[in-house]
């Protein structure tokens, strides 16, 4: 599902003149300033439970690397009609059709051959959710259509990828009551859900400083030309210097700091190396193939972008991003606070002093504070899979809300916020690091909004998951 220029296109549009500057035309002096005001607020969403779907019907757009395992994911949940799918490319709807008749489901309805495909599945009237996972500058646009047209939004992440789009997000689901709920899945993981339910239960007294990040090298991926169509990915690195993907890591960090919902962000700094692997990849790429060429000499963002936000209320957060650089995975979840410190990557170790506490004492920690969606479908969660069960706990969670009428805990307020971090941090680099302000997309309600109880208030069953057998694997 993507409306990306062709290769010759490529070197017409201006990837290698100021192309920072393309997305930044919010990059002038002051811009945060004026979108900080972004009018009276609208209806809080913030809290907000929506009518009961007693069974949730879902549209899915964006097929190739994300979209199949979400709707295998949503095979097995209890109370969910895999209604529609959607890609641009029929094989992709090919083997998600497939997919869905071995495993014993209805035929759902196919949308694919054309780029406005999408527009049409969105415009059913049998439909209550449209799952979108396609490249990134269309999961705005499509959110926006979907809610405008009744349907209720979850986003891969980012979100968005300008303020104007962040700002869409918002009114357009406080106007039409709406969920647009963000899938940030790192959110869900066991180690970062267990921090989050301690600090709830005061062990980490006042929490002060946190820090995420996304440290994956994926320099084999963004130029392989089998793997994201167009290239769509590698052609992000290519035009933006920034934060391009922030969310992963700084999802939990905000929901430990009650971002959004007693503090929020006030402004941020960010800083980047230079590029010293991706032009390098790609002339060595072109040398053999001249596929590569167009990539050549393109202003690619540098390796490491660290970004710094400062809060309302005097925390801090640190965000890392690189893709580039030949490291060990890591999303650092690190959070800080005057009792208690976690950190997950690369070692997950939780201290109340200087040294962290034992292996026995960390069991003793997950047995009792582990919150109740882990302790009643967290091993369901790991033979459904995906990235270790934290897809699923995601999905369960979103369909539980949707249909027992219960407040999503990733709102359009998060999916702004989260996302926003990509075109101010390119604000931020443009302008010699200076500091930005950080908008305030809940317009004061972040001062009474509460957070979203971790405790299930109702619970459904799920579907295909039997009882383990004597090897005790789950028949999935």
């Amino acid at each position: 599902m993507n409306n990306q220029l062709d290769r010759r296109n490529f070197l017409k549009s201006g990837v290698v003149a100021g192309a920072s500057m393309a997305l930044a035309g919010m990059a002038s002096s002051g811009c945060a300033k004026t979108y900080a005001a972004g009018g009276k607020p609208g209806f809080n969403m913030s809290g907000y439970r929506a009518p009961k779907i007693p069974t949730v019907r879902i549209g899915f757009v964006g097929l190739g690397m994300r979209g199949p395992g979400a709707v295998k994911r949503m095979t097995h949940v209890e109370g969910v009609e895999i209604t529609a799918i959607c890609d641009k490319r029929k094989s992709c709807t090919d083997k998600v059709e497939k997919m869905l008749a071995d495993r014993g489901f209805p035929k759902p309805a196919v949308y694919t051959g054309s780029e406005d495909a999408w527009e049409k599945m969105c415009q059913r009237d049998d439909l209550d959710l449209i799952y979108i996972a396609t490249p990134w500058e269309l999961h705005a646009p499509m959110a926006v259509y979907a809610m405008k047209h009744g349907k209720h939004a979850a986003i891969e992440v980012p979100a968005a990828t300008t303020m104007e789009e962040c700002w869409q997000l918002v009114k357009t689901s406080e106007a039409t009551k709406k969920h647009c709920v963000i899938l940030e899945n790192c959110c869900y993981d066991f180690f970062e859900m267990l921090t989050l339910n301690m600090i709830r239960q005061g062990m980490f007294g006042d929490v002060l400083h946190g820090e995420g990040a996304y440290i994956h090298d994926l320099v084999g991926l963004n130029f392989n030309k089998n793997g994201y169509a167009d290239m769509w990915r590698l052609k992000h690195n290519a035009k933006f210097n920034g934060n391009l993907y922030p969310t992963h890591g700084l999802g939990p960090i905000c929901q430990c700091m009650d971002i959004n919902r007693g503090d929020r962000m006030d402004y941020l700094t960010a800083m980047a190396t230079n590029d010293f692997t991706m032009n390098a990849e790609a002339k060595k790429r072109a040398a053999k193939d001249s596929f590569y060429q167009p990539y050549v000499d393109q202003p690619y963002r540098g390796n490491m972008n660290t970004t710094l936000v400062r809060t309302v209320k005097g925390r801090t957060i640190m965000i890392q991003h690189d893709v580039s650089s030949p490291r060990p995975y890591s999303r650092i979840h690190l959070v800080s606070g005057t009792k208690a410190f976690a950190q997950k990557w690369p070692k997950q170790h939780i201290a109340f002093g200087h040294s962290a506490i034992s292996n026995e004492k960390m069991k003793e920690l997950r047995e009792n504070y582990s919150p109740e969606i882990i302790t009643r479908i967290g091993e369901m969660a790991k033979k459904v899979g995906g990235h270790g069960g934290m897809d699923f706990l995601m999905d369960w969670s979103l369909i539980n809300s949707l249909r027992n009428g219960l407040p999503v805990d990733m709102d359009c307020y998060d999916a702004a916020l989260w996302s926003c971090i990509t075109p101010l941090s390119i604000e931020s680099i443009a302008n010699r690091s200076n500091s930005v302000d950080v908008p305030d997309f809940t317009r004061g309600n972040w001062k009474t909004n509460k957070p979203v109880a971790l405790e299930l208030e109702a619970i459904t069953g799920v579907r295909g998951i039997k009882k383990a057998d004597s090897s005790g694997q789950l028949n999935v």
